[in-house]
């Protein structure tokens, strides 16, 4: 069972998850291929990314996931709250090889109490890079206390 610290009760339709933001540089990237297995170089090797047609290398898709997912979890207070979630790729985060790297700003709102005595919730997430949305159709459904 659940142990979110956010009640059912106490949230609204509306209710939104405060903003976070996440910065990800080219370190980030080579840690989290490590960590995932994903190699594929668009990723970390500059000439490659570009000769395939992107700005330059890009986070990871399930990196940019994993940081809305955080948000939402963190929220919640419980990463077992999540009931479901997914989303669509709209754009990539394109990380320059400089020591900022590139900002990730997420933030989520509540959209429907779906179900009151299963006590879930259903948010929309909203995810930003370089001032353009990297997430479509990013929904979760958390089980709340």
């Amino acid at each position: 069972m659940t142990t979110a610290k956010i009640s059912y009760d106490d949230v609204e339709v509306g209710t939104e998850v405060p903003m976070r933001e996440f910065r990800v540089d080219r370190a980030d990237l080579v840690r989290y291929a490590g960590a995932s297995g994903d190699f594929n170089p668009i990723h970390w090797n500059e000439k490659f990314a570009k000769e395939v047609g992107l700005p330059d290398v890009i986070a990871h898709g399930a990196y940019t996931m994993a940081q809305a997912a955080r948000v939402v979890t963190e929220w919640a207070g419980d990463p077992g709250a999540l009931v479901e979630y997914g989303v669509r790729f709209t754009r990539p985060v394109v990380v320059p090889n400089d020591d900022k790297g590139a900002l990730i700003e997420i933030g989520a709102k509540v959209t429907a109490k779906l179900d009151d005595e299963a006590r879930t919730v259903r948010l929309d997430i909203m995810a930003t890079s370089a001032g353009q949305k990297v997430l479509g159709r990013a929904r979760a459904v958390v089980r709340l206390a």
